[in-house]
């Protein structure tokens, strides 16, 4: 597209940006020196004409591949074990995970366990962690997004739930960040403005919790302002005109900016949105932003200045945390996003459960103030009921 900005980004990992730059693929595996390629994605994207094209541009290039698309919205352990057993049954070298969050997140487990000697969940973090990774058996990976939201293809971390306890279950290992990433807004536009605007929260949660986090990380911090400021230009554009490149391609960089910014940390809306998802297999996205005021509230003391800052830097009508909640108020109403966890099904039959859960979530450890079980119900029921303290 004549005009259309793009360009080679080298922080926090490589990524090709741009209206037409799926057609790097080839150049971009081989320079991950990978020669026969696992092409990862979900049940709704395997007969998409994408990963028909993505994988005859591989072919084309002399790189024999085979197509892995057993992986639900919310990968399960068993997902990624077929992955693991297609990954080393087909010989193959690397991994070209083409999809949203969830084809992402199984793309990296895959990658990473398919020839560790210890089982699938040893690996976790809350588990062995990073340590019982052995990074030499790490297989490469290109990451190709096609949701603007979850950041996973600039993360070192995945998401997958465990099924026989019923939790969402963290890896993390640096040998995890794919080499490359392609980022084309072209990819992007059969999205529907439903899941545009879920997606978009969740990226809107990784930037400001990223931002929230304790931690003293001055770069990380930049990046997290900076993504909500995209967020706050297009993503409402980017839902209202599905074809709209350019907040299309502004809306990826600010997905993958907020997984940048939280390898910093992330908070009590994940930690919330963990469990919930892992037992109501509700939509990340969409549970974080039904969470996302609740949490903003109780830790309303911890953020004073971080809000500060954001109101500010992003001009917006009312100063601190209260502006930050009048628009992120204003960006639900505008999506049609439920004001309380009812609308997404959600009761609160299992709530001690889930807040147990939520204390024990690595999110935690990085919320702005110090949370437990208590503080975790809570904010559960206030988000079941829809009280704003």
């Amino acid at each position: 597209m004549s005009g259309f900005p793009s360009g080679i980004w080298r922080y926090p990992t490589e990524i090709r940006f741009g209206v037409g730059a799926i057609a790097e693929l080839p150049s971009a595996v081989k320079a991950s020196g990978i020669k026969r390629p696992l092409v990862v994605t979900d049940h709704g994207l395997a007969g998409n004409p994408m990963i028909v094209d993505a994988r005859a541009r591989l072919d084309g290039a002399g790189l024999p591949n085979e197509l892995f698309s057993q992986v639900r919205g919310n990968p399960v352990g068993s997902d990624i074990e077929a992955g693991m057993k297609a990954f080393r049954d087909g010989g193959h070298d690397g991994v070209v995970a083409i999809g949203g969050g969830s084809a992402l997140d199984a793309g990296k487990t895959i990658a990473m366990a398919a020839h560790q000697p210890r089982p699938l969940f040893d690996l976790h973090v809350s588990s062995g962690g990073p340590a019982a990774i052995d990074g030499s058996k790490v297989a490469p990976m290109i990451a190709i997004p096609t949701t603007a939201g979850t950041g996973s293809e600039t993360g070192r971390a995945a998401v997958v739930t465990d099924e026989s306890v019923h939790e969402k279950r963290i890896f993390l290992h640096a040998t995890m960040m794919p080499k490359v990433v392609i980022e084309d807004p072209e990819l992007t536009v059969g999205l529907p403005a439903n899941l545009t605007a879920w997606t978009g929260m969740d990226a809107l949660a990784h930037c400001f919790e990223g931002l929230c986090a304790p931690e003293l990380h001055p770069f990380s911090d930049g990046v997290a302002v900076e993504g909500l400021r995209l967020i706050k230009e297009f993503l409402p554009r980017a839902v209202a005109d599905g074809r709209d490149l350019e907040a299309r391609g502004m809306m990826l960089a600010a997905a993958s900016m907020g997984s940048t910014a939280f390898q910093k940390g992330l908070g009590a809306i994940h930690s919330l949105s963990h469990p919930v998802g892992a037992r109501y297999d509700t939509h990340h996205g969409l549970t974080n932003a039904v969470f996302f005021p609740y949490v903003i509230a109780h830790n309303r003391s911890a953020i004073l200045e971080k809000c500060d800052r954001v109101a500010a830097y992003l001009a917006l009508p009312k100063g601190g945390v209260n502006g930050v909640m009048d628009w992120v108020l204003e960006l639900r109403e505008r999506f049609a996003i439920p004001h309380t966890l009812v609308g997404l099904g959600v009761d609160g039959a299992r709530v001690d459960e889930i807040a147990a859960a939520a204390e024990a979530d690595p999110s935690t450890e990085s919320n702005p103030m110090p949370v437990n079980a208590a503080d975790m119900k809570t904010m559960f029921l206030n988000a079941l009921d829809g009280r704003l303290p």
